[in-house]
């Protein structure tokens, strides 16, 4: 199986379009890499066995496939209609699967392996939850890529204050990715009823 996460080179071309709009303000209209294959392996020859690790940033997730993904990393179990609800007011959901494609090298199959996402208010802040991966795929990058990705989407929309929640024991995980826990003395505060 792949041993460690790398980029193929297969990707849609990430730039901002600026148009005018009616009142005369400039706005950038982002396009988004739809699909990113990560890695591959396997026979691309369409003799069969091919493999994909594809990350997604625009292709609905349903709540099965998360509420599966959630079971597998030993989240608590959360009620489908609430992941429903939380998927279609996210900001942004991006997600990796793993694709295997027939002997014609067309895509049979797919399973949600990787998961981030983020709520905002488009213009100043946002705030990434959820970043979970398979038990099966971790530590090869998936994280750290779908961490990236997002990161990157933000920052194309100019929405520079960006959060995120996480458990204590994967603080380090995300000081890596340029996290920083309470910088310059913020702390985050909560309201439980």
């Amino acid at each position: 199986m792949f041993s460690g996460l790398f980029r193929s080179g297969r990707s849609t071309a990430i730039a901002p379009d600026k148009s005018k709009n009616t009142s005369g303000v400039y706005v950038a209209d982002f396009v988004d890499p739809e699909e990113l294959v990560f890695a591959e392996e396997g026979s691309s020859n369409g003799s069969g066995g091919l493999q994909q690790i594809v990350y997604r940033s625009s292709v609905p997730v349903t709540p099965d496939a998360l509420d599966a993904l959630c079971d597998k990393v030993g989240w608590p179990a959360r009620q489908p209609g609430k992941l429903e609800t939380a998927l279609a007011n996210s900001f942004l959901v991006s997600s990796v699967v793993l694709r295997r494609c027939g002997a014609d090298g067309a895509p049979a199959e797919e399973r949600l392996i990787g998961l981030a996402r983020c709520t905002s208010d488009h213009v100043f802040n946002a705030t990434i939850w959820d970043v979970l991966v398979d038990p099966e795929f971790q530590g090869r990058g998936i994280g750290k890529a779908l961490v990236a990705e997002m990161v990157k989407a933000l920052l194309r929309r100019d929405i520079c204050s960006i959060t995120l929640f996480a458990d204590s024991n994967v603080e380090e995980f995300y000081e890596a990715l340029g996290f920083e826990a309470n910088p310059s003395g913020v702390r985050g505060m909560f309201w439980y009823p």
